[in-house]
């Protein structure tokens, strides 16, 4: 790939990023202009030049409270009146001035999040199986950080359905549609372990900053929401073992304490198909020697490897999955946003 076939990455982009993020739109619409920026995404290994990296990197930066050159004024999350103007002189001044450490981040950094937003979608299938089986193991594949292995520190406020937990700083609202089925409390958690090929740090000062980089500044509230998170799981404490998903899952869920509960939200379309079905061949080795859930927020268009009732499902599935005295069933509980703003009960 040249500096033109980047630049069409960045135009693509901009047409889907429009409705939900105006300011990397103006961004994305620029840099697909001038082939020279674009280009600075080649100095990314081939698997992570998207669009997404570069916006990243220069987030990360002034996030970081590098000198900006007027480029802070236009982002929601930096600016309190942002500037809805053009950010493309002050952007090129600000790549030009940094170009280095850009470079450098471009190297070595890969897209993360830990969206704790879906923890809304998780808690009512966690609330069936606490209804089954009692106490849980909350063993989370993919955790980044471990912020959605701390589902029972937050609050919920569904729409209509009303709250549960709490006080607590994170509040997450998830709008309902049908007839979701919300537990009457929030799930007995005896155990959390996570499972992640690269573990953030969350006391680690620079790994925390990259989470914040990397989610999108107009997208103000989940910023708020992931700091605030962030800050629990430094007072509490949340542990994450370095692993791979499919090798390392089966000996968590075995040594679990409580009903192992295991957790994947928009992890597995990061694996390969081969890596996939050895996943799921691991849970099921696991089903045949004791019982155990699985609850997963993934797209069975991108991962049709997944045992989901209804596989052409073009939006995120929520489903669970048991293992019952060596029987496995799945239970295709409702469609949902990816982000956890709303959930479509089946």
């Amino acid at each position: 790939m040249d500096a033109q076939g980047v630049a069409s990455l960045f135009a693509e982009f901009a047409r889907t990023a429009s409705p939900r993020a105006p300011l990397y739109h103006r961004l994305a619409t620029g840099i697909a202009a001038d082939p020279e920026l674009a280009g600075l995404l080649l100095s990314a290994p081939p698997m992570q030049r998207q669009p997404v990296l570069l916006l990243a990197c220069v987030h990360d930066l002034l996030l970081a409270g590098r000198p900006d050159e007027g480029l802070a004024r236009f982002y929601p999350d930096l600016a309190a009146a942002p500037d809805d103007g053009d950010p493309m002189p002050a952007f090129r001044a600000f790549a030009t001035t940094h170009a280095d450490e850009l470079a450098e981040l471009l190297v070595t950094r890969s897209t993360q999040t830990n969206e704790i937003g879906r923890c809304a979608l998780l808690l009512p299938a966690f609330g069936i199986v606490a209804d089954e089986v009692g106490a849980l193991t909350h063993l989370d594949v993919g955790a980044s950080a471990g912020l959605n292995l701390l589902l029972d520190r937050y609050q919920y406020r569904y729409v209509p359905g009303g709250e549960l937990g709490g006080p607590s700083s994170v509040v997450l609202t998830c709008e309902t549609r049908g007839r979701v089925r919300l537990p009457s409390a929030l799930p007995r958690i005896v155990e959390r372990i996570g499972l992640d090929r690269s573990p953030v740090d969350v006391d680690d000062h620079d790994a925390a900053r990259w989470l914040l980089a990397c989610i999108w500044p107009d997208q103000t509230d989940r910023i708020e929401r992931l700091q605030a998170a962030i800050g629990i799981a430094r007072a509490t404490g949340v542990e994450v073992r370095p692993g791979d998903a499919a090798l390392d899952t089966a000996a968590l869920v075995l040594a679990a304490a409580g009903h192992p509960i295991v957790t994947t939200t928009w992890v597995l379309n990061y694996l390969s198909p081969t890596e996939r079905r050895a996943f799921v061949d691991a849970l099921d080795a696991c089903g045949r020697r004791r019982d155990l859930s699985w609850v997963f927020a993934e797209s069975p268009v991108l991962v049709p490897e997944l045992p989901t009732v209804d596989a052409r499902t073009s939006t995120t599935a929520l489903v669970l999955v048991r293992w019952r005295k060596g029987h496995r069933t799945a239970r295709h509980l409702a469609e949902c946003h990816p982000h956890g703003y709303w959930l479509q009960w089946r």
